[in-house]
């Protein structure tokens, strides 16, 4: 990423930033044109009536609808990062309705936005996030914000 932040393992090719500025990037069959989110892992399209088997990255839109959400107030168990000696705080995910293919995506949202500000329905957009793995090393992800109170990055969070 552009500010040195690396993604977190796993999902290095799941997002990117760019001109377009920070996207999450969805495989689209060459073939039928469908769309899945995280890109599939291997040769195939989504449509399993598409006999195709080579995705292309495809950048998704940025903003969509808070379709849902939920807060985690428990500590995930192991394998789940989470630094030595942190205290856990829970954290808000949400399930957003992306503007232009109305596909659902779900994510963290960002720290510093509560549970109870979050209404179904509201503008949400997308925006870089920090992730500290348990090994202590900051890691990029990606948040969702309401849109009336979005900045260029989200704080630190711990997993």
């Amino acid at each position: 990423m552009t500010d040195g932040v690396p993604a977190a393992p796993g999902i290095r090719t799941w997002f990117r930033s760019g001109p377009e500025g920070f996207v999450l990037l969805a495989g689209r069959c060459t073939t039928c044109g469908a769309l899945s989110f995280p890109p599939l892992a291997f040769p195939g399209c989504p449509d399993p009536d598409c006999e195709g088997l080579e995705q292309r990255p495809h950048p998704l839109s940025t903003t969509g609808t808070l379709w849902s959400y939920t807060d985690a107030r428990y500590v995930p168990p192991p394998p789940y990062p989470r630094p030595p000696d942190t205290e856990f705080s829970p954290y808000a995910l949400a399930a957003v309705e992306l503007a232009a293919e109305r596909m659902i995506v779900l994510g963290q949202v960002a720290p510093d936005v509560e549970t109870s500000d979050l209404r179904v329905g509201m503008a949400m957009e997308l925006v870089p996030g920090i992730l500290v793995s348990a090994t202590g090393e900051r890691e990029r992800v990606w948040n969702w914000r309401p849109t009336a109170t979005a900045t260029s990055d989200s704080a630190a969070v711990h997993a």
